[in-house]
């Protein structure tokens, strides 16, 4: 089962960017679709973006345009691209690929 390790994670001013890394243990190709997650304090986790093997993109409709998601197969790792952040998108963000859950990192925009 493949092993994902999230990074990049902080504390960012309102309208600031971030870049995730989801580094996986194994090659990804054979891995369809990843995803990255998030976690609100005392809510539910939610689907941020997802991404096929093919290239093909997914987003939540709160983060449309402001989100990036990509996946580099030779370093077996996943991307979120982060700009105009809002206070509302702090959380701990999630990667997910297989059956497998990264262990989170925490994102926190101030207003």
């Amino acid at each position: 089962q493949v092993q994902l390790v999230e990074s990049g994670g902080g504390l960012v001013q309102a309208g600031g960017s971030l870049r995730l890394s989801c580094a996986a243990s194994r090659s990804i190709l054979s891995i369809y679709i990843m995803g990255w997650y998030r976690q609100a304090p005392g809510k539910q986790r939610e689907l941020v973006a997802t991404i096929t093997s093919g290239g093909s993109t997914n987003y939540a409709d709160s983060v449309k345009g402001r989100f990036t998601i990509s996946r580099n197969s030779a370093k077996n790792t996943v991307y979120l691209q982060m700009n105009s952040l809002k206070p509302e998108d702090t959380g701990v963000y999630y990667c997910q690929g297989e059956k497998s859950w990264g262990q989170g990192t925490q994102v926190t925009v101030s207003s």
